[in-house]
């Protein structure tokens, strides 16, 4: 049974204007400012007092809509990928209602009535299954309508942690849909994987100290970074060898192949590490030829090859690690070591660093979106690959999603001509604007760490905000804990 091509046609990404910068954040914290610039990025946004997940993912869909001229009745499928909701019942019917009553003012018709409205998640993950999802409806029974899926998160890190300049905030909204404007993505060519990984990244909705349910824990995570950077590597490894087996690859010559790379980003450094160690298996997997420029790399670190060679082609079982005597042991000693002489070669800049540039200077704005990080480094990458005229019709280039927990999928799309147009509607760079960087004080605030004060940096515009959250629990009439939401012109 054949089915039609579905993909991508377009994205429109909505950031919090309230932004860290990472420079004055360092002179706060005393961190090393030149390590942050080239580990994690420049800045990140915060959600504001008066905003949420689901406004960040309403305004999202909202500038969609907007640019793209969607016709919302055509709109019958709308997903939300996340992990960072607030109700455990509703999900993106509530971004429904909100981009309903906005067009519906505006004199537009609404999102259809009969619009399938789940809710997706799996840490940083979610995304991509909505997306998976989208494209198996729209190629069966989804007929000539249109489907939406938006990731909006907050990434939130304990302060004084490692995490803490990892921090992030933002939505970004796709629309998909047959014979599409911007790429082909088919899941029969995509490639899973999936492994529990215990302490990896947790939120578990219980206080820290176990004595029972405990809400305003839900944002900070429980993680172990050193354990956590392994799970990423060899999650993302699982599912590019699914890939290779059911497309019949030659890994090493796919990889090189490829135009571009985006992929799930949590810091700037974790991809660059991820797609670098994937070279490196690729190359332990390859031919004589492969296996000589493996060996140099080890040369240069003067760890043995065989070694080097087991190592990478061995399948750690990474629960082994998952404890607390272990926790911090490296899973890949050796290759990481040779990563290190790999950096400095040709085929690093050509094979790693020039895969991933599309984007990559623009994310370092942006921090760490959870969900909304791969479609996100996608939509800075797109944008400017149109704004530089990039040769990007007919080429392959792959999607790279990652959820802590654990679990990883690849897909590749196909970019179709002519879509530079669409790309170009992506408008990332006024997706920035407006931004209000934040003192000391006023981050302290928005982290919950001082009492509010009247201080509004910023008046939204065009824009959805929490105008309010219920508090009454009476038997005639109960609405405590939800939020209430308008949309200010």
């Amino acid at each position: 049974m054949s089915f039609p091509a579905t993909g991508i046609s377009g994205l429109a990404v909505y950031l919090p204007p309230y932004r860290v910068d990472l420079r004055a954040w360092c002179k706060w914290t005393g961190a090393d400012w030149d390590k942050i610039r080239k580990v994690v990025g420049t800045g990140f946004r915060l959600v504001g007092p008066d905003q949420s997940v689901y406004t960040m993912a309403a305004n999202a869909v909202l500038r969609l809509i907007r640019n793209y001229d969607i016709d919302p009745g055509r709109v019958r499928y709308l997903a939300l990928g996340t992990e960072s909701s607030t109700d455990n019942s509703a999900g993106a019917v509530i971004i429904k209602g909100m981009v309903d009553s906005a067009l519906l003012a505006e004199g537009r018709p609404p999102l259809s009535r009969h619009c399938e409205v789940p809710e997706f998640k799996h840490a940083c993950l979610g995304g991509v299954y909505a997306m998976k999802n989208a494209l198996r409806f729209l190629a069966t029974d989804g007929n000539e309508s249109l489907a939406i899926v938006v990731s909006a998160d907050k990434a939130l890190y304990s302060l004084g942690s490692s995490g803490e300049p990892t921090q992030g905030a933002g939505a970004v909204a796709a629309l998909l849909e047959q014979n599409p404007t911007i790429g082909v993505l088919d899941p029969a060519q995509s490639g899973s994987a999936s492994d529990y990984r215990g302490v990896d990244f947790r939120k578990p909705l219980i206080n820290r100290n176990g004595t029972g349910a405990s809400p305003e824990f839900v944002d900070i995570p429980v993680f172990n970074g050193k354990y956590s950077t392994s799970c990423y590597v060899d999650e993302m490894q699982r599912a590019l060898e699914d890939m290779f087996a059911r497309r019949d690859l030659r890994p090493i010559e796919y990889l090189r192949s490829l135009r571009a790379v985006f992929m799930h980003r949590p810091y700037h450094r974790m991809p660059e590490t991820g797609w670098a160690m994937a070279y490196l298996f690729a190359l332990a997997r390859g031919d004589d030829h492969d296996l000589e420029e493996l060996r140099d790399y080890c040369h240069h670190v003067e760890v043995e090859f065989a070694d080097v060679l087991k190592e990478l082609r061995c399948h750690q079982k990474l629960t082994d690690f998952a404890v607390r005597d272990r926790i911090t042991e490296e899973i890949f000693p050796l290759s990481l070591s040779v990563l290190r002489a790999f950096r400095h070669t040709d085929a690093f800049r050509e094979f790693v660093l020039g895969r991933m540039h599309l984007g990559a200077e623009a994310m370092y704005e942006l921090g760490n979106l959870y969900t909304a990080a791969l479609p996100a480094w996608l939509a800075a990458g797109l944008a400017e690959a149109a704004d530089s005229n990039a040769e990007l019709s007919g080429t392959e280039i792959l999607l790279v999603g990652y959820g802590s927990g654990d679990a990883a999928e690849v897909m590749p799309m196909t970019v179709v001509p002519g879509w530079e147009r669409a790309a170009r509607a992506i408008d990332f760079e006024n997706s920035l604007s407006p931004s209000v960087d934040l003192s000391f004080q006023q981050y302290l605030e928005l982290r919950g760490e001082r009492p509010h004060s009247d201080f509004v940096p910023f008046a939204p515009s065009a824009e959805f905000v929490v105008e309010r959250i219920g508090q009454e629990s009476a038997d005639a009439f109960q609405d405590a804990g939800i939020e209430y939401y308008r949309y200010i012109q």
